[in-house]
């Protein structure tokens, strides 16, 4: 059996899914959809208004950058079925809602033929900064800095209270990014887990490492994840258990 180095820090018993609140910078607007929809100025809450003028927030967000023509926005903001005078409609939203977005270059709600674009800044929208960090973790843990990796991957999952565009996941428009969000999510926490191995933590990992191959049976490398840890923590008999119950799933 290898021998199970001390442990630099307690870790937690099992994964924290979400964090209960966003991590706001306090600088400038901030955009929140690694859960609930939410923004803030200056690290004070802003209101979005009703659940529509939530939906159009949230199809401006998930193609941001990119002009979404009108008649895009309308068949998402109403579903399919768009009311009278629906164009009027539409533009009194984006009114309100670059008012609620503020002055300034970004984030900036723009027209531009056949529609609108929603700029923004490469901090402003908390995805974007869990993206930023989750490939910088895992290039340090790539360059054998296991601590850096651990610390910063950590960082990057604390960004997240729920499911990514929680109030709109059910909408087509949002499903895509809604998946790939949270298949990044999963490679950072499988990234942060091999950190936490490289670091020597075995024995903190497995009662987290159980509950996760529980909660996503599929993902292989958490069943290799677990099987290391049992096996470095002298638990060898157990190790090949598990083995035996990735081989049935």
């Amino acid at each position: 059996a290898l021998e199970l180095k001390g442990l630099a820090q307690p870790l937690e018993a099992c994964e924290v899914e979400w964090s209960a609140l966003p991590a706001r910078g306090g600088r400038g607007t901030e955009l929140f959809v690694l859960g609930a929809l939410e923004a803030s100025r200056d690290g004070q809450p802003l209101a979005l208004g009703g659940r529509r003028q939530r939906v159009l927030l949230a199809s401006l967000l998930v193609h941001a950058d990119e002009v979404v023509s009108t008649d895009r926005l309308i068949e998402q903001v109403w579903s399919g079925t768009p009311p009278p005078r629906a164009l009027p409609r539409l533009r009194s939203r984006l009114s309100r809602l670059r008012g609620i977005l503020g002055p300034g270059d970004t984030p900036a709600l723009v027209s531009r033929p056949p529609g609108y674009v929603l700029r923004l800044g490469p901090d402003e929208l908390d995805a974007r900064r869990f993206e930023r960090l989750a490939r910088d973790g895992r290039a340090a843990l790539a360059r054998g800095e296991a601590q850096v990796a651990a610390d910063t991957l950590r960082a990057a999952l604390a960004l997240w209270r729920g499911p990514a565009y929680a109030e709109v996941t059910d909408r087509p428009f949002a499903r895509p990014e809604v998946a790939r969000l949270e298949e990044l999510r999963l490679a950072a926490l499988e990234d942060r887990v091999q950190a936490d191995l490289d670091l020597g933590h075995h024995q903190a990992l497995v009662g987290e490492l159980e509950a996760l191959v529980v909660r996503h049976p599929i993902r292989e490398r958490l069943w290799g994840q677990l099987m290391v840890a049992l096996y470095r923590a002298g638990r060898q008999a157990e190790a090949l258990g598990a083995y035996d119950r990735a081989r049935e799933v």
